[in-house]
């Protein structure tokens, strides 16, 4: 059955969610955050996030990893910079496990797992948590890197039809 983790990018919480399995409902294996010191100097944040990563997919070994698009507000220019740097050494982590990578834009991922690309966060948690069985709303960044996650996982399966 197919692995595929999903990854909610960022310098100060990075979401991150294993799904398994075919079918309608999928088997959450692993869902989390990582955090860095926000008060860290950058060049050590970066590092304690690689190697987080790289940690994870050598545990999880997926099949695929989804990795939310870099987006950017024209108001908040500096954010797009700093999720840059987050973006580009999770991408080191996957390319250094070999492992096949995909990225989404967010409002594709939305579309499929609340059927609007516009949906709120609150309405993106509300959707993982009733597609995939969660007893409990999950933390918004999990809740994205899952919705990832998800959004992969039907790529593959379509892929694979």
């Amino acid at each position: 059955m197919p692995l595929v983790m999903g990854i909610d990018p960022g310098l100060e919480h990075t979401g991150y969610g294993v799904l398994q399995g075919e079918g309608t409902r999928p088997r959450v294996l692993e869902m989390g955050v990582l955090t860095t010191e926000r008060r860290g100097e950058l060049i050590v944040r970066l590092q304690h996030l690689h190697e987080d990563v790289a940690q994870l997919l050598r545990e999880a070994r997926p099949e695929l990893v989804v990795l939310e698009d870099l987006f950017a507000h024209p108001r908040f220019p500096r954010t797009a910079i700093v999720l840059g740097h987050a973006r580009g050494v999770i991408c080191l982590a996957v390319a250094a496990s070999r492992t096949r990578m995909v990225t989404l834009a967010p409002s594709v991922v939305k579309r499929a797992v609340t059927g609007s690309g516009r949906a709120t966060k609150t309405q993106v948690q509300e959707a993982v948590r009733a597609l995939l069985g969660l007893r409990r709303l999950p933390e918004p960044h999990a809740a994205d890197a899952l919705a990832l996650a998800y959004a992969g996982l039907a790529r593959l399966r379509a892929v694979t039809r």
